[in-house]
Order: structure tokens, then sequence, then C-alpha cells
């Protein structure tokens, strides 16, 4: 695949890139085997691409959190699917079956969470998910009592809704952008390992 097919804006080669910028690339690509689509394409406004990359590593590495990985993918997926995001319903949809160990968990997400193999307390963080992503301005306090009433703090609600807020951002981005997800991500853990 070239350049021109993963994104409708110009797509820089490594050699052109500031040297933070490329290091990052390089170290994923040498973490993953591949460099997703999305640092490519990204870099082609490096500011934005640091800003980009600053926010994710602090809502989705953060010390302390209490969502596991999957879940937080789980997120991801369910947002990225209801707003229409093939990029990060591919490529966290990759990730999610990397990190629950679940070939089938991140398509189920992705079509309807509520068919899903998940307990009560994952469906009501993905019910409130979907309800900041689509329509946030019915939030209320009742929506906070659900939560608090499966497990979630305050803290947790930050969690789901920045994981929430900034995929929002990253779906329309990919959108725009006519971002296309790497042939590796179709594949990915799509069979127990044995």
């Amino acid at each position: 695949m070239n350049n021109s097919e993963i994104s409708r804006y110009p797509v820089p080669q490594l050699d052109q890139l500031p040297e933070d910028i490329r290091d990052r690339i390089l170290a994923v690509q040498d973490k993953a085997g591949f460099i997703p689509n999305v640092f490519l394409t990204l870099a082609y406004r490096p500011a934005e691409f640091r800003a980009f990359f600053t926010y994710h590593d602090a809502i989705m590495e953060r010390e302390g959190s209490t969502l596991s990985p999957a879940e937080k993918e789980m997120i991801i997926v369910a947002t990225s699917a209801a707003n229409g995001c093939q990029y990060c319903v591919v490529a966290h949809g990759a990730l999610l079956r990397v990190f629950s160990k679940a070939p089938l968990l991140a398509d189920q997400i992705a079509i309807n969470y509520l068919h899903a193999p998940l307990s009560e307390k994952q469906n009501a963080m993905l019910a409130f998910a979907l309800k900041l992503s689509r329509t946030p301005e019915l939030i209320s306090h009742a929506d906070y009592d659900v939560l608090k009433v499966h497990g979630y703090d305050d803290e947790d609600i930050l969690d789901i809704s920045g994981i929430t807020a900034f995929f929002g951002l990253s779906n329309r981005m990919a959108i725009v952008m006519g971002m296309q997800a790497n042939p590796e991500f179709y594949s990915m853990a799509r069979l127990p390992r044995e």
C-alpha cells in the first residue's frame, strides 16, 4: 500500500519528519512489527501529532486507572462504531482482541454491545460512553448514579469520559482524512493462541 492509499492528505516520508516524531514512529514499528497508519497520516501536521499522542498517552496510560486495557478498548470500539469510524473500529478491534484474548468480542461490541458477553458493569460503562458520544447534552446526574451503582467512582467516570471524548476527535479526523487501516489489523488475534 502506498502513502496515497492511506490518507486523502500528503503522508510525509519518515526521513522528512522531525526527529522526535520519527523516533516515536520507529519505536512503534519495533514493538508492533509495522507502522500503524494513524502515525503516518497524523505526522502531516507535526504539532498536532505531538498534541494528539500526548493526550492519547495521558488517558490510555494514566497511572491509577481502574479500567483494564481491554475495557478501554471496549469503549473505543463501541463509540467508534457508533461514529462510523472504520479505521478506529478495525485498529482498536485488533487491540481489544489482543487484550481480551477473546477473538469474537470486538466484532460483537462493534455491532451491538448489548449482545456481547459483557458484565453488567461493562454494559453500564458502554451505555454511558455511547450516550456521551452521541447525545452528550442528555447526560445527567442519573447517569453518574447508574455508574456508581455498578462500582465506578468519579475518577473512573473521568477515565470513561476522556477516552470517549478523545476518540470522538480521533474518529472525526480519521474519517475526514480518509485514513485506512493497515491490513495487519484485520487478522490480528483472530484465532486463540494454542
